[in-house]
């Protein structure tokens, strides 16, 4: 049984952070592979399915993120889960906004809800870093991961977590190159005009006539008749 766990904390005021971005993979996951109803378990919300032929447990710690190890350590312990088996995805200031990255093991990189994970159940296990983008100064860190994403991040925002949700069959038969190539499809393939619908595209001209050439009269020729022959015609 594999246990993927979403870094986030929980409530409405937090909901849409940078920093949920963790909840919103399992939410999305859940929804599309038709897992069972969320129920508060191992201090979080939990649902089981199934990933391919996988059975899958899904987590999201409620003990906020400096304590997500509480949660994680509790939901391993009930069903006998290993470090190997634990797959947590969270937001990576490190990354561009929309990539993506696989990683075993390892250190915390100060993360917080990394932090407690390791404190409870050490460093071996697997990770999938979703980029949120860096604010540039470490001070503004902390007002940059509790803010939530803006209007102008939603396209990639929704390129990566749909590719998530493609990919994670794949992630639970551990095949991390075909989850990876999943999520990556996703964030290349070209989005649609503004607007909705297809893209508008310009009409053919029109073809043009062909030119045709006014047939020229003939010339008018000079009468040499004398008086006396254009008077006898007048009368035959």
């Amino acid at each position: 049984m594999w246990l993927f766990v979403g870094l986030g904390n929980p409530g409405a005021k937090y909901a849409g952070n940078r920093h949920n971005i963790g909840f919103m993979a399992l939410d999305r996951i859940a929804g599309d592979h038709g897992f069972g109803p969320w129920k508060k378990a191992f201090k979080g919300l939990a649902a089981e399915g199934r990933l391919g032929s996988e059975r899958v447990l899904l987590l999201k710690p409620e003990t906020f993120m400096n304590l997500s190890g509480e949660a994680v350590q509790s939901a391993m312990a009930f069903h006998k889960i290993t470090p190997a088996e634990v797959i947590v995805f969270h937001d990576e200031l490190d990354l561009a906004p929309g990539k993506m990255r696989l990683k075993q093991g390892g250190g915390h990189a100060g993360h917080n809800g990394l932090r407690s994970i390791h404190g409870h159940i050490g460093e071996a296990y697997g990770r999938v870093r979703l980029g949120i983008g860096h604010p540039g100064h470490k001070d503004a860190v902390a007002a940059y991961v509790l803010h939530d994403f803006a209007k102008a991040d939603q396209g990639w925002l929704e390129d990566l977590l749909r590719g998530l949700s493609d990919g994670a069959p794949y992630l639970a038969a551990g095949d991390g190159p075909k989850f990876s190539n999943a999520v990556g499809l996703r964030g290349a393939a070209p989005r649609p005009a503004s607007g909705g619908g297809a893209p508008r595209t310009a009409a053919p001209p029109t073809p043009a006539l062909p030119s045709v050439k006014p047939t020229p009269k003939p010339e008018a020729q000079p009468d040499t008749r004398t008086a006396l022959q254009r008077l006898a015609d007048r009368f035959r």
